[in-house]
């Protein structure tokens, strides 16, 4: 069953017949990454260990390998996300927060695939 295209934080998204659009293989995986990455921990009523909680570190001490690490640990949850090659991850401080790129291969498609997102307050 496909997921309906959501990114966190966005608006439901419409088809053209005006139905609720629906995210397939890239896509799909793109926002389940982003939602599980930005999810406060505990936040998730039914699943209280779901979510790696990026947005609560805001303002905190971070160091880049630690945030990394985290990062990869969450997205090897995901069933789309391939564990070889390993998920490259960069995390840069930017003014109020930090930038994430990651670059991974997709066990959806088989190819490799771009997330870029900032976290700020």
């Amino acid at each position: 069953m496909s997921d309906a295209f959501h990114y966190f934080g966005s608006d439901l998204t419409l088809s053209a017949t005006g139905d609720l659009l629906t995210a397939e293989a890239a896509d799909e995986t793109t926002q389940r990454i982003l939602r599980r990455l930005l999810t406060n921990i505990k936040g998730y009523l039914w699943e209280p260990g779901y979510g790696a909680g990026l947005p609560g570190m805001i303002g905190q001490t971070l160091e880049a390998a630690e945030l990394s690490a985290l990062i990869t640990s969450q997205m090897y949850l995901e069933a789309d996300v391939a564990h070889d090659p390993e998920p490259q991850i960069a995390v840069q401080q930017i003014p109020n927060g930090v930038a994430v790129q990651i670059t991974y291969v997709s066990n959806a498609t088989g190819e490799t695939d771009f997330l870029s997102f900032d976290v700020t307050p």
